[in-house]
Parts: C-alpha cells; structure tokens; sequence
C-alpha cells in the first residue's frame, strides 16, 4: 500500500468533466476515492452506450493499463470525483514486486469480464422492460431503499444510455411498469412496490 501511494497521483473532476477519452494513449490505472464516474462508448452519430458506472473503492481503466493500448472507452464525472491515477509502468512494476497485487488486478479484470458479459446478455437476449426491472432492482439494492432518487439515475436519455435503447423506449417501460403496478412514479422519485413483480420481469 505505501508502494502503491508513492507512484499514485491524485486527481480531481467536476460533475461533467471528462477524465479520459477513448482512443487516446493509455491514461494509466484509476482507483475511485469519491463520487461517481461513468464509463461509455458513442457510435459515429452519436448514440451513448454506458458500460458502467463506478463507484468508490473500484478501479478503471484496467484494459489499457494492464495490455498498453489506448484507453478502450470514455470516462466522465457525475459527482465531484476524487480519484488516485497510476502509471502502467509502476503498475507493472508492483506487481512483479508483489505477486498478490498481479492476482488483485486479474481478479478485477474476471470481475469486469463477468459483467460485461452481462451487458452483452442483456442487449441480445432481454427485451427493454425486463432490461429496465433489472436496473430498477439493481439501483434499489445499492441504495437499501425501496425507492430511487430520480436525480441519481439522471434523466430518461441516461437510463437509455445504460439499458442500450433509447429514451422513448424507457419512457414507455417506465408507464407500463407503473400499471402494471410494480413501481410508482413521483417528482422526484422512483417507489418499487412489487419487487417480486420486477424479479419475474428481470428473467425474462
């Protein structure tokens, strides 16, 4: 750890600001200490995939910190963001020093595998609304609430950008949803009122 906090530089970004783009030479490996960031990719016209959304205590970039290509995606601030930068070299360097830091990092990068996986069993084989339930389930867990801050999903277009569809799509998820009777819909708000409901839905 007083190796890692030697070669580690901190950083930080206002809500909006980019840290990274993708494409440009490897921005080294990123460890969250505050706020959220959000990873993604755009198509030439402009579509917006989210791939994930970080938080504290996680890392990013692993992809071109651990193989020395470009950075393979986005990255933007949500929140006020802190976050601790490494270069690649001392990253190497580490982990031939430290055999349990390599295994650290492969983990991390089976754990990023396995979710995106995910991603890509969601696009192809999961219609939008069972898509959505799972986000909605997935959000509500993280915050052990039954219900969800409407500000920290952003707006219909983000929710869009992570479900890889677009925002009429949510809209119309969200109102069937609601129905249905599985969620309510406030200003402000998002109330889950039948989990069991959204699980099925998720499983589809």
């Amino acid at each position: 750890m007083q190796q890692l906090a030697c070669v580690a530089h901190r950083l930080t970004y206002a809500p909006g600001e980019m840290i990274f783009l993708e494409g440009e030479p490897c921005a080294g490996l990123y460890i969250l200490d505050r706020g959220r960031c959000k990873i993604f990719k755009t198509s030439i016209e402009g579509r917006e995939q989210t791939l994930q959304v970080v938080l504290p205590g996680n890392f990013f970039n692993h992809v071109a910190a651990l193989d020395g290509g470009p950075n393979a995606a986005n990255a933007v601030a949500l929140d006020d963001v802190v976050t601790w930068a490494m270069a690649r070299e001392d990253i190497k360097a580490l982990a031939f020093q430290y055999p349990a830091l390599g295994w650290v990092l492969l983990e991390h990068v089976a754990h990023l595998a396995r979710f995106l996986v995910g991603i890509v069993e969601d696009l192809g084989l999961r219609p939008v609304k069972a898509r959505l339930a799972k986000l909605l389930l997935e959000e509500a867990e993280r915050s052990q609430q039954g219900e969800l801050d409407r500000d920290l999903l952003l707006t219909q277009q983000e929710i869009a950008a992570r479900l890889g569809t677009v925002r009429e799509m949510v809209g119309r998820a969200l109102r069937t949803l609601m129905d249905d009777g599985a969620i309510q819909i406030e200003r402000h708000r998002i109330v889950i009122v039948d989990r069991e409901m959204l699980k099925q839905l998720a499983m589809l």
